[in-house]
């Protein structure tokens, strides 16, 4: 059986936030239309201020986004070892602290939880943690990717 190259050392390993991404209101309602979030918090910002908002609410799984932009940092280490090409998506998941709303000015740090290879598969789970740049917790998305073994030759 052939196995990958992934690094299971980097397991542990913390990339920081690289800067920040200001959530506009146009990706929103974008994303709020590819998902078919209908709700008008999603679209109308005087729908989402009557319900106490500043601006339109991103859904729920808009996090997705900002979270597979902050993993490039450890999926682009050449040091890691990953061959985006054998990438599969495994799972995704989402602890919400607080709603993300246009305006939000957030940060993404990105911890590689677990990396393990079975069946010759690396099994890499990763964290990313949104926060707004007062520090507040916005999101904490967990992710779970498959690094494919190359075909036998």
């Amino acid at each position: 059986m052939t196995t990958v190259n992934v690094d299971e050392s980097f397991a542990g390993r913390v990339y920081p936030a690289s800067g920040t991404t200001t959530v506009s209101a146009d990706t929103v309602r974008a994303f709020a239309r590819a998902v078919r979030a209908a709700h008008p918090v999603h679209h109308d910002t005087a729908a989402a201020r009557d319900l106490g908002y500043a601006d339109v609410v991103a859904p729920p799984t808009f996090a997705v986004t900002l979270a597979q932009v902050a993993e490039k940092q450890f999926v682009a280490d050449p040091a890691a070892g990953i061959d985006f090409s054998r990438v599969v998506h495994g799972e995704e998941q989402f602890r919400h602290h607080a709603p993300i709303v246009a305006g939000d000015e957030l940060t993404a740090e990105v911890h590689v939880d677990r990396v393990r290879v079975v069946r010759g598969n690396a099994m890499i789970t990763t964290r990313t943690e949104l926060a707004r740049t007062d520090g507040t917790p916005v999101t904490t998305v967990t992710s779970m990717l498959v690094v494919r073994a190359e075909d036998p030759a």
